[in-house]
Parts: structure tokens; sequence; C-alpha cells
């Protein structure tokens, strides 16, 4: 089964030199499977941490067409060797959990943090001339002021989670305006489909709730339901990686992922997979306290400025998105598990 749709961008990436730190996770997979479908050469790192999302079977009928490298971003040495030569770093690895960042708010500095300042470094001293696309996150927004969310919104995270991820974004922006390394940040919001985690919600509530329904199991909606949200597929947010990677316009640039649908409620989206999935249910139930403490509210973002900027707008609705991904998991749910 094949979910990763093509673009007149592609051709640019044959013959290409890409470098993909998280890639055998979620996104880094998805990104990895249509860069070895345009030509690219492609190395693939990853820690393969369980708790972080790597998956071998994500890169399955492309193990000969791509090169991995099992490694830790935290190991500078093995990242000063890994950025000579490649013309593209997409950088994606992170811990990307809230719970585990306030739980152990120490591994998440390392990860998101620290990590990110020595392969910046390891870019400066050895291959200052790479693009860089760095993988951020709507969450460090907060409990937003206004909605849509654009760029120019005040930052107050909630989490620690939230907190790194600011800092490793800012640091990418500091060493394009500091030492001219043409580094840009998308700030993604709820990112789905094929290959996301599903076993537990470390990575999207929305891969639990499929494995939920799959399964067998009530869908676990919290507090009443009614918190707005927005969603892109992965095929798309791979579109604006490969958009911003290509476009010089980009070079230092943060720019909001979303979508152009309208906001969904939790409560309308745990009906909509049940409906989709045709069976199942979904239940309301009391939020945790650890969650609710960390709990944005209402979000949704305005994503005009990549838009307008670089001609990106997604492609796939949260209808289809929906009916591709309980279809995958129909058929591979056991390697997610």
């Amino acid at each position: 089964m094949t979910d990763i749709s093509t673009s007149s961008n592609d051709v640019a990436f044959q013959g290409k030199h890409i470098l993909i730190t998280g890639g055998l996770g979620f996104i880094g997979s998805a990104l990895a499977r249509r860069l070895a479908d345009a030509g690219a050469h492609v190395v693939l790192v990853d820690s393969l941490i369980p708790e972080y999302g790597g998956n071998l079977f994500n890169i399955d009928g492309y193990q000969d067409r791509l090169v991995v490298n099992i490694a830790d971003v935290r190991d500078e040495h093995s990242m000063d060797y890994l950025v000579r030569g490649q013309d593209i770093l997409f950088n994606l690895a992170g811990q990307t959990s809230h719970l585990d960042s306030m739980r152990d708010p120490y591994t998440d500095l390392d990860i998101n943090v620290r990590s990110q300042l020595s392969i910046l470094e390891a870019c400066r001293k050895h291959n200052p001339g790479i693009k860089i696309v760095y993988a951020s996150t709507r969450q460090f927004y907060g409990k937003p002021d206004y909605l849509p969310v654009d760029e120019r919104h005040a930052l107050h995270p909630t989490d620690v989670n939230g907190i790194n991820k600011m800092a490793g974004e800012w640091y990418h922006i500091l060493y394009h305006n500091v030492y001219g390394i043409p580094a840009t940040s998308l700030r993604l919001t709820n990112t789905y489909g094929p290959r996301m985690r599903v076993k537990d919600a470390r990575q999207t509530f929305l891969g639990i709730w499929l494995k939920q329904v799959l399964s067998g199991e009530p869908i676990l909606v919290y507090g009443d339901g009614q918190q707005l949200r927005d969603f892109n597929y992965v095929d798309d947010v791979v579109e604006a990686l490969l958009i911003t990677a290509l476009d010089p316009r980009a070079a230092g640039q943060v720019y909001n992922l979303g979508s152009p649908e309208l906001p969904i409620s939790l409560i309308e989206l745990a009906q909509r997979v049940v409906k989709t999935a045709g069976e199942g249910e979904y239940r309301l139930i009391p939020f945790p306290p650890d969650r609710k403490a960390i709990d944005i509210g209402d979000y949704y973002a305005d994503f005009s400025k990549i838009r307008r900027e670089l001609g990106w707008t997604p492609q796939v609705s949260l209808a289809e998105g929906l009916k591709r991904s309980l279809e995958f998991y129909r058929r591979y749910l056991s390697q997610y598990l």
C-alpha cells in the first residue's frame, strides 16, 4: 500500500544528498520514502529508542534504497560525521510527549535543546552551506490569545516540551542570522496518517484513537470534547518540508502549518473516526489532572504566510486522510503494537 503523493518539485531532489534525523519515525519515514522515489541519496538517523516512535517497518520495501544509521542525535561525534557532504538536513528528531517532558524534564532538555545545539554546531564546523528544515511545533504558543494563531502570536508554552522546542527553534534561526546557515522552522499542528505511533499518546492522541476503535475499545475523549483542533495529513506535511527545503526565500523564516478546513471539535472528530471505521464507540471521561494542567484549549492556525510566500496548501481532506489511515492500520496494526 502506498499513500505518498508526488509533485513537480520531486525532480529537484534527484541526486541530492539528504540527511533525516528521526528518519525511522512517522514523518521522517514518509519523507524518506518520497525522497527515495525522487532519486535522492537518503541517510536516516534514528536511535530506535522505543519511546520515541522509530520503527523499521516504516521503511518496509525501501530498505535497499535508503541508508540507515542507528545513532542518537545526542552523540556529537556521530553528528559531526553524518552532516558532512549533505545538501539538506531535515531535522525531525525530538522528544514529542508533553507528559514525558513533565515527568522527566532533563531528558527532554537533552534531546530537544542540547542535541539541537550540537547538530547546529556540527553543521557550522563541517558543512555551513547545508540547508536545514527543522520540525517545530504549535505547542509553544500555549493557550491562544486569539484564533486563528499566526506567527506573530505571543509564545507562552504550557509545558517543558514547549519551552524546549521553542529553544530548539530559536537556535536554528540564530544560526541562520549569525552564521548564515540557511535554516527554516515549520511549526507543525496535529499531523496524522499511516505509520504514526498508535500504541500510546506520546506522539498524537489521534493515533491511539485509531488503535482503540480497531481493537474494539472505546475512544476516550477528555473533558466535554468541545476543544477545537486542526489537522494535517502526513503527505501534506512532507510536501511542506520539500517546498521549504527548495525555496531560498524560506531561509531564516518560521512558518505555521494548518488546515484550510474548519477546525473540528474533539467530540466531532471521535464521531467521524467511528463513522469512518464503521465500528466502535467513544466516551467522554474527566481530564486526568496531569493532562488538564497542560491542556491548551482551542487551537487552530493561520497558515497564510507559507501559503502566500511558498505556495503550500494542504490537499488531503480530513475525511480522506482518516480513510487512508484506517485502511493502513487495518492491514498493519500488529506492526505498531
